[in-house]
């Protein structure tokens, strides 16, 4: 997937894709088609990258276990500049030198990277899930286990009473 830029007037340009998950081979968690909207913004020297990519992915919970469906989205911008490389010291993620004569830009490796980048460090069902009892395994989210409370040190116990507490107002 390219945009081309020969010709290109300067100004802001609006683009928008949708697309199977395959055109970027990404594989599992992804699954379906993924969606994306770019606003370039040209200058004489330069090309301003704003994209909003959305995509759809299957996770196993981190703390239950179960499977789940969600849609990911990423916002990044890269800026694109006409003429050589100022040095090896000069490296940033988002900023691109391009040749004074490039016709197109490649957005298959940006598009791959940010949405495997969209992938949470900790994938849960939903924000308050309960996750599985460490003693039986049972999916805490669907009731409570039948497990043996264990007792409290005595020595604890004021800060659990605190606790409670802070709890119930």
């Amino acid at each position: 997937m390219y945009i081309k830029i020969t010709n290109l007037s300067e100004g802001v340009h609006s683009y928008k894709f949708d697309e199977p998950i395959s055109e970027l081979s990404l594989s599992e968690p992804f699954f379906g088609n993924f969606n994306v909207a770019f606003n370039l913004s040209k200058s004489h020297n330069q090309i301003i990258l704003d994209a909003e990519l959305n995509l759809d992915a299957s996770f196993d919970c981190d703390r239950c276990t179960s499977n789940f469906n969600t849609k990911l989205t990423s916002r990044y911008r890269v800026v694109y500049i006409f003429g050589q490389k100022p040095g090896l010291e000069e490296n940033s993620l988002n900023v691109v030198y391009l040749h004074g004569e490039a016709d197109r830009i490649e957005l298959n490796e940006d598009l791959r990277d940010f949405s495997l980048l969209a992938i949470p460090m900790k994938k849960l069902c939903k924000e308050d899930c309960k996750g599985l009892c460490f003693r039986c395994g049972k999916d805490l989210n669907k009731g409570s286990c039948a497990c043996k409370k264990e007792q409290i040190d005595p020595r604890w116990q004021p800060l659990m009473e605190l606790k409670n507490k802070l709890n119930t107002n």
